[in-house]
């Protein structure tokens, strides 16, 4: 028959402080390793991608009449030619053309509904701007 051991306010024993600290550092070691497993499984993993056969990515590349060697004796080029846009209502919705008024340049799909009659009229008509900046802020100046 077994001896059991009465609970009283006696302490551990040593040989129960040392089981203990072995069950203690037993379980904190299957901790450690299933927490680096998790981490290991986790973690993103770099995929080689390979190039599609028969297609040619474009490159920057400057040629030798490009290339500046001595930056400071470069000038700007001033642009002569003067770029406008024409701001026009077609069909309900606001389109940008080029100078040219043939060539879209931007499709605002921000309805003519928006802005107040007497501009509804001049937009009907055509408003032309120096800049696609200046369009930009037209636009924000009514739409926001």
């Amino acid at each position: 028959m077994k001896k059991y051991r009465k609970i009283s306010g006696k302490g551990w024993t040593g040989a129960e402080y040392v089981r203990f600290a072995v069950l203690v550092l037993v379980v904190l070691g299957i901790g450690a390793v299933c927490f680096g497993a998790g981490l290991l499984a986790s973690r993103p993993r770099a995929q080689a991608e390979s190039a599609v056969p028969g297609t040619v990515y474009e490159t920057e590349t400057v040629t030798e009449h490009q290339l500046v060697i001595n930056q400071k004796e470069v000038e700007p080029v001033s642009v002569s030619a003067k770029e406008e846009f024409y701001l026009v209502s077609e069909t309900g919705y606001l389109l940008v053309f080029a100078q040219d008024q043939s060539t879209i340049c931007l499709h605002t799909h921000i309805p003519i509904t928006e802005f107040p009659e007497r501009e509804q009229e001049r937009l009907r008509a055509g408003i032309w701007f120096e800049s696609m900046m200046e369009i930009f802020h037209y636009l924000e100046s009514y739409t926001s």
